[in-house]
């Protein structure tokens, strides 16, 4: 890999003013070179080099005709194993926090999440707040330019879908081709209907799950189920690790987890279930030993998200969505998410917006849930197209051939594959 360095503006709002500096890697086509597509893996802060240095075989077929660059994203340092500018703050996991159920507890929890953010704020304000999607998207438009000015070609997975989103929100003339792959959206006109919309999928998980139950010996789960998350919501169920105690939605979203793992997941979360129905919940203990389902800082995702500013539109919002998916509630989704960033002290200065017209055609990619989601996304963009996997995992391009090869072809000829292609 050869690489480099490129000095970009720390805030893009003062193009001259203080800089920080972009490690970008390229890997050269083996072939004659047609051109270059820019790659990100997401996270935020997966290290762009790092990872494409350990997966070098997934671009094989690709780099007879383009060199594949990537680069590592701003703000995640060392702490990332990435090598631009870095945020100097330790990056700590903490819990999802519950629902807030009065006033007084909801100002503690501003109290809290405002915490968290100044002890890594306060090592350097100005990039801590230009850490947005969209500032990614702007560090990609000065990537294209360094590059030679040449249309980008862009592959996006998981979170750094959302970048993409934006490129083509900021840039939309500057695209020639856009893969995301594994993805959400970040361009949604109604934010609350995208809010059921993933609530909806994660209810989708569990019904698979209590699907084979039924000709797999646990019809008695999903009753067992419902009588357990309702039992955890008035006291937690205790677990054999000293002081651990799971309510229902840190049930939840440890359920959501293995039932997204397919049938090899599926045996133990029924057993899991049946323990826990009967007052233990260790089955349900990830072995790292994690009290709560957790996150990382929020330093992106609270600028990038809507967040609630009252307990009144939380708790709408909360009820609404256990009513659309009672076994799985708000586990999950981005309402669970922003809980950590109410009270941040960064407002949200990269909220979903629609995509504009005239984008060329775009493709997407996904498994379960996930090429739903992206499909939502691309139905603003005409002539675009999705690849189906109907099973469990998350992005396509690294371990699906079908999928690979769709992408490839994309990238090299602007063919895409039929609308709603199945790998």
């Amino acid at each position: 890999m050869e690489c480099a360095d490129l000095q970009v503006p720390v805030d893009w709002k003062k193009p001259d003013g203080r800089k920080i500096t972009l490690k970008l890697g390229r890997l050269k086509a083996t072939g004659t070179s047609e051109g270059s597509v820019l790659v990100a893996y997401g996270g935020p802060g997966g290290p762009g080099i790092a990872l494409t240095q350990s997966v070098p075989d997934w671009w094989t077929s690709l780099r007879k005709r383009m060199d594949v660059i990537t680069w590592d994203t701003r703000g995640y340092g060392e702490q990332f194993q990435g090598l631009s500018t870095g945020l100097q703050c330790s990056w700590t996991r903490v819990p999802i926090p519950d629902v807030p159920e009065d006033d007084a507890d909801f100002g503690r929890l501003s109290d809290t999440n405002r915490g968290y953010a100044e002890a890594c704020r306060l090592k350097d304000p100005e990039l801590f707040a230009n850490m947005t999607s969209a500032d990614q998207a702007r560090d990609m438009e000065a990537i294209r330019k360094a590059l030679g000015g040449g249309k980008l070609n862009y592959y996006g997975a998981s979170y750094a879908g959302f970048y993409g989103q934006d490129y083509a929100r900021l840039f939309p003339g500057q695209v020639r081709t856009m893969v995301l792959d594994g993805t959400w959206s970040h361009s949604a006109a109604d934010w609350p209907g995208e809010l059921a919309e993933m609530a909806k999928s994660n209810e989708q998980f569990m019904q698979r799950f209590f699907t084979w139950c039924a000709g797999n010996d646990c019809k008695d789960v999903p009753t067992l189920w419902r009588k357990l998350i309702a039992h955890a919501d008035r006291s937690p169920i205790p677990t054999t690790t000293a002081n651990v105690a799971y309510k229902a939605r840190d049930l939840q979203s440890f359920a959501l987890a293995m039932a997204r793992q397919g049938t090899s997941g599926w045996p133990k979360l029924a057993q899991a279930i049946r323990k826990a129905a009967k007052g233990d919940a260790s089955g349900f203990v990830p072995a790292r030993g994690s009290r709560y389902p957790d996150q990382t800082t929020g330093v992106t995702e609270c600028t990038d998200w809507p967040r609630y500013n009252s307990l009144k539109e939380l708790t709408a919002a909360t009820n609404h969505l256990r009513k659309i998916a009672p076994n799985t509630g708000t586990a999950n989704t981005m309402a669970s998410a922003t809980l950590g960033c109410i009270g941040w002290p960064v407002p949200v200065t990269n909220p979903p917006t629609p995509l504009p017209k005239g984008l060329p055609p775009i493709l997407g990619a996904g498994a379960w849930g996930e090429s739903d989601a992206v499909e939502r996304v691309l139905s603003a963009v005409p002539g675009s197209a999705t690849i189906h996997h109907d099973g469990p995992g998350h992005t396509l391009y690294g371990n699906n051939s079908c999928a690979r090869d769709h992408i490839n072809t994309y990238f090299t000829d602007r063919t895409l594959p039929p609308q709603k292609t199945k790998c």
